[in-house]
């Protein structure tokens, strides 16, 4: 199960450059949308995507996805998340411990801090986090939750009900990792802030084995580092599965 970041889809960044590596070793791989792909896309006239997310429906999202693998033979699925898909992987495996490995890439920290430290490192509402999360509690209390808000950093656009979800109900990925007792390959690249995506602490309150992988010259996409990335979780993979 190869579960994508925030505002990004199947086809881009690992879950697109990553299936042909684990086919390579023999696995079946799942690359899949959460209703949290792109930022807005439209199946019917309804807007969704990752402006209109909640984490409920992302937890049901990777529930689904596991269910369809149950379906087809594949009960107990390696589970690989990016990003915010990792912090995701994380809340998946904790409640699926019969997952025989988990591959965190980039896994950010989740909880109530993520979206103060993204916005300290210019992401999401930057410097104007107060003022923004006073307007989106004053729309979602006027019953506008759906109204979009534009935001100074990365992902650029969120309606006031997700940003009062990201702001309260995110999981723990520390939290988490106590109750992880599968092995796990956590990477990060050099580039990329300690705190956001703490591989470290991970490991050390991790529940079971932890491998930490910092990859030099790398930033939170692998740019130019893809096939490198793709051979280091298939060998693991490839000798943590047997």
């Amino acid at each position: 199960m190869l579960m994508h970041g925030n505002g990004m889809n199947f086809y881009y960044g690992a879950p697109g450059f990553l299936p042909s590596h684990l086919t390579g070793i023999g696995l079946a791989a799942l690359s899949y949308n959460r209703h949290g792909h792109d930022t807005v896309s439209a199946r019917t006239r309804v807007a969704e995507g990752n402006a209109y997310q909640t984490t409920a429906e992302a937890i049901e999202d990777n529930e689904r996805a596991a269910q369809w693998l149950g379906e087809r033979g594949f009960a107990a699925p390696v589970v690989i998340g990016h990003s915010n898909g990792g912090m995701l992987a994380s809340e998946h495996v904790a409640r699926h411990p019969e997952t025989p490995a988990l591959v965190l890439l980039s896994a950010h920290l989740g909880g109530r801090d993520m979206l103060r430290r993204g916005s300290e490192l210019g992401l999401l509402a930057g410097d104007r986090l107060a003022e923004i999360s006073r307007r989106a509690h004053e729309l979602v209390d006027a019953g506008r939750p759906e109204e979009l808000m534009l935001l100074p950093g990365w992902y650029y656009v969120i309606t006031a009900g997700s940003f009062v979800d990201l702001e309260s109900n995110l999981p723990v990925l520390l939290d988490n990792a106590a109750r992880i007792t599968c092995p796990v390959l956590y990477i990060r690249g050099d580039q990329e802030d300690r705190e956001m995506y703490p591989a470290e602490r991970f490991a050390e309150v991790a529940g079971g084995p932890v491998d930490v992988r910092i990859l030099e010259g790398c930033d939170h996409f692998y740019t130019g580092l893809e096939d490198e990335v793709g051979r280091i979780v298939a060998g693991w993979l490839d000798e943590v599965l047997g």
